[in-house]
């Protein structure tokens, strides 16, 4: 199948069970990067998440402001630098980290976005958004990964927003991670199902 093809159904395909798509501004520059499928794919299971993740904080904690839309796009866009880095798709490294940046920002996307593709494997320190963590734990537990250090991170920020007994924020974002993570299955068969190379 031609690489144009197999991206396409990567970028539009329905998912079992079903898969959002990407938002049209990010699909288009997916397909303008010639972007590898199983790339693509990624993003819609990490951005898919993201949604799930998203819409659980603003019913549990409608007092703790974020910015939903960044959230998505982040989500969407997190390892953009993959299509340049192609052998971190399969392999380690972090060259894709600051090159997915700078590939958004030279798209016209503006920074406050761009940036997420630059932080979403750093969660340390002090200065990280609430948005940067659930861009973070979605990257993780789309596969049903849980990262305790980072969870921690989030729990601190819910009990401080709810004014809930820490560990009461802590079984309560338990309890939506670990239902999200068991669809990984599913998650890692639907990303399994595109090539790593265009």
């Amino acid at each position: 199948m031609p690489a144009t093809d197999a991206l396409s159904r990567a970028l539009d395909a329905p998912g079992d069970p079903y898969v959002r798509l990407l938002p049209p501004a990010v699909s288009e520059l997916l397909r303008t990067l010639a972007a590898p499928p199983r790339l693509a794919a990624h993003l819609r299971l990490v951005h898919d998440v993201a949604h799930d993740l998203a819409d659980w904080l603003a019913g549990y904690c409608p007092s703790l402001e974020f910015d939903r839309e960044a959230v998505l796009f982040g989500s969407a866009t997190h390892d953009l630098g993959k299509a340049v880095h192609t052998a971190e798709l399969s392999g380690p490294g972090s060259a894709h980290e600051p090159a997915g940046r700078e590939l958004l920002l030279a798209h016209g996307f503006p920074a406050h976005l761009a940036r997420f593709a630059a932080t979403h494997a750093t969660w340390h320190g002090g200065s990280v958004s609430i948005e940067e963590l659930l861009v973070s734990t979605a990257d993780k537990v789309w596969k049903g990964k849980r990262v305790q250090d980072l969870e921690d991170l989030l729990v601190d920020r819910l009990a401080e927003a709810t004014g809930a007994e820490r560990w009461a924020a802590y079984l309560d974002l338990d309890e939506v991670l670990g239902r999200i993570a068991e669809g990984a299955d599913g998650r890692l068969a639907f990303q399994a199902a595109f090539p790593v190379y265009t």
